[in-house]
């Protein structure tokens, strides 16, 4: 973490090197997010490597604490895979609603400051400061605000990337985790990115790093000697994003009301499914869980997805779409069977089922389509 001299310094550069045009952008991530909040509400678990989510022989690690994480274990990691790396590893059930809570807790706190939030997840947002509530010059000492606050009021510690845009922002938050606070200026972008293995870079997944390793592009500095019709013709749409922040340059607004394109749950199952009856009796809580988010949002889907996956990992998905938006819990669950029922009997035992609506359309939206009638 920065001493404070050099807190104030990076500060001072940020004021005087920022030009008003210039966006003032925070990345503020939690750290080990459900984790800490166990480890916060159980002082016994305080020091222990910890891991939420289920510790059966299909169980897999939700989070896990920084005492975790130096023997390996992260998150979407099978849990017998983690309890091997680490014997001595502490389960505990994640409790979502207290998750939630808190993060409401943390956005309001970032709401102290500005209305321009883009919530990544529960523990993670992007907020533009360029304009703020508090007329706070400083994107910086916004930042530190910002978690001090959030230590004050949730006893968990976060971690801030000060920049001019979202992609160097989060290289900046992850730069010195945990509890760090890490600015990167407008003179120091393009260098920032030059050393840094692609794989690194937001927005650059493990198939595109090794994709683009093959073609021996292995940093910042190899991505930025590509030319834009190179990167173009091999990356496709991507290809002019990864031109532009290899030379530091994200032209990407933070956007406060971010259009969701889906809603979706699954579930795990500890015994393999077999059974057509079986299944659908395990997709019901299922449906329940995404027709319910929806209600909250005032959200109707006109395609809904089926996923499945085998015992052997082997994973299907099939889909129907309509031209009206699915309108009730009981419609939903009907077409889960329709998606079903052509799958049986299944080649091998069922481990995991999970139901998507997409094609999203406000529920008023719907309301109207349902009223018009065919000439």
């Amino acid at each position: 973490m920065a001493t404070a001299t050099a807190v104030a310094t990076i500060a001072t550069e940020m004021s005087s090197e920022i030009a008003p045009a210039v966006r003032k952008i925070i990345h503020i991530d939690m750290d080990a997010f459900y984790a800490s909040v166990e480890q916060r509400d159980d002082p016994a678990l305080r020091g222990l490597p910890v891991a939420v989510g289920g510790s059966s022989q299909r169980g897999v690690v939700a989070a896990a604490s920084y005492e975790a994480r130096r023997f390996g274990v992260r998150s979407a990691m099978p849990s017998v895979t983690a309890k091997r790396r680490c014997p001595d590893l502490v389960f505990v059930k994640p409790r979502f609603e207290v998750y939630k809570a808190v993060s409401a807790e943390i956005h309001a706190v970032f709401a102290e400051h500005t209305d321009v939030i883009e919530p990544l997840s529960l523990d993670e947002a992007y907020l533009d400061v360029t304009v703020n509530k508090q007329g706070i010059a400083s994107a910086t000492a916004i930042a530190q605000a910002i978690r001090r606050r959030i230590r004050e009021t949730t006893g968990l510690t976060a971690s801030a990337g000060v920049s001019y845009n979202k992609f160097l922002a989060k290289l900046a938050s992850d730069h010195r985790k945990p509890d760090g606070l890490f600015v990167v200026t407008p003179a120091m972008g393009p260098g920032f990115v030059e050393d840094l293995p692609v794989g690194r870079f937001h927005g650059v997944g493990p198939a595109t790093a090794a994709k683009m390793e093959a073609l021996g592009i292995c940093t910042g500095r190899d991505l930025r000697d590509q030319s834009f019709a190179f990167l173009r013709e091999r990356f496709g749409k991507a290809g002019p994003f990864y031109h532009g922040i290899a030379r530091g340059i994200d032209e990407r607004p933070v956007r406060p009301n971010r259009e969701r394109k889906s809603v979706g749950a699954e579930n795990t199952f500890g015994d393999d499914l077999f059974t057509f009856e079986a299944m659908r009796e395990a997709l019901r809580p299922i449906a329940d869980k995404v027709w319910r988010y929806c209600e909250a949002k005032e959200l109707r889907g006109r395609t809904v997805t089926l996923k499945v996956k085998y015992a052997d990992f082997r994973q299907i998905t099939r889909a129907q779409s309509s031209g009206q938006p699915v309108a009730s819990l009981a419609d939903l669950d009907r077409v889960a069977g329709e998606l079903l029922a052509p799958l049986m009997p299944v080649p091998k035992g069922v481990r995991l089922l999970g139901l998507t609506v997409s094609s999203l359309v406000a529920e008023t939206e719907a309301a109207e389509r349902q009223l018009v009638l065919p000439m």
